[in-house]
């Protein structure tokens, strides 16, 4: 988290006509622990790499996305990027394993909260609120 802001992408579910956002991240590949896949995810998805990851808990989400039905445990860490000139930057480029840019955006909690925006999975406003509140 960067002074109340966390880094996402905007998606949308053509579905159910929703535009959310959801942090980055990915799959825990075999024998691979869950920070050493951020730290892989994150270099595969931005090229960047990142440092001093705090693990803030674990979410599941049971949840249906254009149609089809899904389920997840995430676990979510904070973690800071090694390169400060990030928190900068307004828009980031992420691309995707199948070769998909989708375009990154640092969004705000309180706008989350102030204009009623989806964030996924289920639980991460209030996880992050909890946090956000202790500093």
């Amino acid at each position: 988290m960067n002074r109340g802001k966390i880094l996402v992408f905007r998606g949308t579910d053509h579905v159910k006509k929703e535009t959310f956002f959801r942090p980055l991240g990915g799959g825990v590949e075999f024998n691979e622990t869950s920070e050493n896949a951020l730290i892989r995810e994150i270099q595969e998805e931005l090229g960047l790499e990142i440092r001093e990851l705090q693990y803030l808990g674990t979410l599941e989400n049971i949840f249906v996305y254009q149609g089809k039905p899904g389920h997840e445990v995430v676990l979510i860490y904070d973690a800071q990027f090694v390169d400060p000139k990030v928190y900068a930057e307004i828009n980031l480029h992420c691309v995707e394993s199948d070769g998909e840019d989708l375009p990154c955006e640092w969004l705000g909690l309180e706008e989350v909260e102030r204009q009623h925006l989806k964030l996924y999975p289920n639980g991460l406003y209030p996880l992050l609120m909890k946090k956000f509140n202790q500093h």
